[in-house]
């Protein structure tokens, strides 16, 4: 089975994440983990869970969490879930997308700049050669 969770319910799992960091308490974060997911989501996770508790099965796994890095939490989440037969995909936030173009947009420029750079040599080379050339009788 796969789950894909959208930006906004990733989104609010971070910040709750985020708040569970800087207060210590995970009550809020594994509610707003629980509603990330629709009711025929919970269903089916419970259906493959050995003890069918979703919300149990949260408070385990943020039990194993350690707490104080977010990315570990969605590697938490994916792999636990993983093991029982669900592959969660979390939507990227968009702002980490147009970074990505922004990056690989960068990387097309320097790969340009280097271009550039070749081609000034040989022309370098191109007008030694010339005056070498006119400098023979």
């Amino acid at each position: 089975m796969e789950i894909v969770l959208g930006k906004s319910a990733v989104r609010q799992i971070r910040l709750s994440a985020q708040d569970a960091i800087e207060e210590g308490d995970t009550e809020t974060l594994r509610e707003d983990i629980l509603e990330a997911f629709t009711e025929e989501q919970v269903e089916e996770i419970e259906r493959r869970l050995d003890n069918g508790d979703f919300y149990e099965f949260l408070t385990e796994m943020l039990d194993e969490w350690s707490g104080d890095d977010v990315d570990e939490l969605f590697e938490l989440l994916d792999a636990q879930l993983g093991d029982i037969g669900v592959d969660v995909k979390f939507e990227r936030k968009p702002v980490a997308a147009a970074d990505d173009a922004e990056e690989e947009a960068e990387d097309e420029v320097d790969e340009l700049d280097e271009d550039d750079e070749d081609l000034d040599e040989d022309d370098e080379d191109l007008d030694k050669d010339e005056e070498e050339a006119e400098e023979e009788p």
